[in-house]
């Protein structure tokens, strides 16, 4: 049995956090190949290693000084972290090789990175594990796109290796040039290192008992969830669930690897197993999650498209791509096209496609529409269950709920509504109880 085992950066904010992360892993000897990201929050007011090194990166681009001062509060935080743990060991040939490229000017990922590396090399002493650099290992393409089969290889030359500590969140061009996943993507370096050495379960620590079935700040005391697939895992973090970065489940996914998602502050909980689909147990529930975002503003074109629907789509689309605004979703009908976007994504942008688009579509109606939040429903046994979508609408319209949009996957895993940002909390509680009332009666046969 081997395991790769992937700490957050709630997990290892201070000493005391990193000795638990030590503790679980000496617990269990099939540990082997650890993942740290770099120190979070030690109190609510604090601020985390990483936004502590954006923003050392900001200041040094304007004045050296100021930035070299700003890194040097990094340096006290990790300084802390030794000295509490005990460890005769020093980080200052590390701090002088940063400090040097910042002197000298350096990227913005490689600075931003630097939390994971020095948090790694913390981690690596206490443990007496090798320190494995992922520059080395982990492989981009010069446009900065994950290189997944020359990672692969890249693998294969350490896969003998009994154990190390690779930091998360970054990798390397083939020219040596740092570059960072985007935001959380040390969930997607814990897949790689699972997928890659070829271990038997992926454990992910973070600072909740598994992965929740709504949001703690909305719904009261929650229930955990035992068990998920990697479908509802992609599609409940893609709509705005916390614990799982969404791009960090195909590594592991592709090579079948469980993913266990535990507590660092609670280690003998069970917390909560991601499997593939098809192999989800008889206990599985009816659904197993409700979660949402809000922020997003709909644009819906009208046109006497005859033989031209082709064509009109296409070139509405390429619109936004061009414009390098992703597109969540695109309900249509004959001769009417809604795209809905993130209203963050489309600020400053807006006008230039509307006037684009009237200009080279000429739609005869142009309707946008703003406060709208999206909600899922996910569950993989929500297929083929009469009548269960109408039931959830009927629970919002007793409440006054007004639905504006409502998109369904033909393998119904989740069932997506539109409604008002008003609506919001108060729909996610709604369907909760939904949820917990259907899996009972479920449950009940």
């Amino acid at each position: 049995m081997k395991k790769a085992v992937k700490f957050g950066g709630s997990s290892l904010a201070d000493a005391k956090q990193f000795r638990k992360c030590a503790a679980i892993i000496q617990a269990d000897p099939s540990r082997r190949y650890v993942v740290p990201s770099a120190p979070g929050k030690r109190f609510r007011d604090d601020v985390k290693i990483t936004d502590m090194l954006i923003e050392c990166y900001e200041i040094q681009r304007k004045d050296l000084d100021q930035g070299l001062e700003c890194f040097s509060r990094v340096e006290d935080r990790f300084d802390e972290i030794i000295r509490d743990l005990g460890l005769d060991y020093s980080l200052e040939p590390e701090y002088r090789l940063i400090r040097s490229y910042m002197e000298e000017g350096l990227s913005r990922d490689y600075l931003v990175s630097r939390g994971e590396f020095l948090s790694g090399k913390v981690l690596s002493a206490l443990l007496d594990f090798p320190f494995v650099d992922p520059a080395d290992y982990i492989v981009f393409n010069s446009n900065g796109v994950f290189e997944e089969q020359k990672t692969a290889a890249a693998f294969r030359k350490i896969v003998d290796m009994d154990c190390f500590v690779m930091p998360g969140f970054y990798g390397a061009t083939e020219t040596g040039r740092i570059k960072t996943f985007t935001r959380g993507g040390s969930d997607i370096t814990g897949s790689v290192v699972a997928g890659g050495m070829r271990v038997d379960i992926y454990e992910n620590w973070t600072d909740v008992s598994g992965f929740l079935m709504a949001d703690p700040r909305m719904v009261e005391d929650p229930l955990s969830i035992t068990e998920i697939s990697y479908s509802e895992l992609r599609e409940l973090s893609y709509m705005g669930a916390q614990v799982f970065h969404e791009e960090a489940i195909f590594p592991a996914r592709e090579a079948g690897i469980p993913i266990n998602i535990r507590n660092t502050n609670r280690p003998e909980d069970e917390g909560s197993w991601v499997r593939t689909d098809d192999k989800i147990s008889d206990e599985h529930l009816l659904i197993t999650g409700v979660t949402g975002k809000k922020g997003f503003m709909s644009m819906s074109f009208e046109k006497d498209v005859g033989g031209d629907r082709l064509p009109f789509g296409r070139k509405v689309l390429q619109m936004f791509e061009e414009a390098k605004i992703m597109v969540e979703h695109v309900p249509s009908s004959i001769g009417t096209m809604t795209v809905i976007v993130d209203a963050r994504e489309i600020s400053g942008k807006e006008e230039n496609i509307l006037r684009r688009i009237r200009r080279e579509i000429d739609p005869y109606s142009i309707t946008v529409e703003r406060n709208l939040a999206l909600v899922a429903v996910v569950g993989i046994r929500m297929h083929g269950v009469v009548g269960i979508t109408s039931d959830m609408l009927r629970v919002l319209a007793r409440e006054g709920i007004n639905v504006r949009m409502l998109i369904q996957g033909i393998k119904e895993i989740s069932l997506i509504i539109g409604i008002n940002e008003e609506d919001f909390e108060k729909a996610i509680r709604l369907l909760y109880r939904f949820a917990l009332d259907r899996n009972q009666k479920d449950r009940q046969g």
